[in-house]
């Protein structure tokens, strides 16, 4: 949605400033409800650990309300690059380390709540830079460093997300207050014609992408991740 709401704001006039920071608030707005409708689903299907997302979260609103109170201040071409540049390296970082114990898709869930929180502030600071909601940093940080099975970290990262983008979101909408030059209708960074369009879609669909995430084993829906975040970073480096 970033990469998709970047564009058409920039093809209306609006600067490459305003438009990355309206992207990141508005798709941060559009994550929200999406996430609750997705972890809903991933509930249903018992594959939400509640007690690390409540952890995560919290931590993750924190820092993704700082995180999008600092992009307030950076250029646009800056939140560009680090917004692709975050993607691919989260992509290489799977497609290299992640794969035996995506392989075995199993493993006892052992942690500590203190490392959970260490990790859920830094997540929410770079979640409230780039507008991506941190789901592409939890699921690999709940795989790698805690050994949970996909499927539960993608359940648990939603549900965490529903925390990480409301911080981004409230950050947004605040230090965006008084910017000229946005488009009507708009609450600081935050769009909402575009917000109401993109979430009449994401909302039902997430319940499809959950009930599909299901059907899929475990290697191929790691071969589906690397692959549109590798795709969506190269977008926004001005590959293609």
């Amino acid at each position: 949605m970033v990469p998709v709401t970047y564009w058409m704001v920039t093809s209306m006039g609006i600067s490459s400033t305003i438009a990355i920071k309206v992207s990141f608030g508005t798709t941060l707005l559009v994550v929200l409800p999406t996430a609750v409708s997705g972890a809903w689903r991933h509930t249903k299907k018992r594959a939400v650990h509640w007690k690390a997302a409540l952890v995560l979260g919290p931590c993750g609103l924190i820092g993704a309300l700082g995180g999008a109170t600092l992009a307030t201040y950076l250029s646009g071409e800056i939140l560009k690059a680090g917004f692709g540049g975050l993607v691919l390296v989260v992509a290489l970082w799977m497609a290299l380390s992640i794969m035996p114990k995506l392989m075995r898709g199993e493993g006892e869930l052992k942690y500590k709540s203190l490392s959970l929180a260490a990790c859920g502030l830094p997540i929410g600071i770079v979640a409230g830079l780039t507008g991506i909601g941190g789901g592409a940093l939890i699921v690999p940080t709940l795989v790698l460093a805690f050994s949970f099975p996909i499927h539960i970290a993608v359940g648990t990262a939603l549900a965490s997300i529903i925390f990480t983008s409301l911080g981004g979101v409230i950050g947004y909408m605040v230090n965006g207050a008084g910017v000229p030059d946005l488009l009507p209708y708009s609450i600081g960074y935050v769009n909402l014609p575009i917000w109401l369009c993109l979430a009449a879609t994401s909302i039902p669909l997430a319940q499809l992408g959950s009930k599909a995430s299901h059907a899929l084993p475990a290697k191929q829906l790691r071969y589906i991740f690397i692959a549109f975040m590798v795709y969506v970073g190269l977008r926004m480096l001005g590959v293609f």
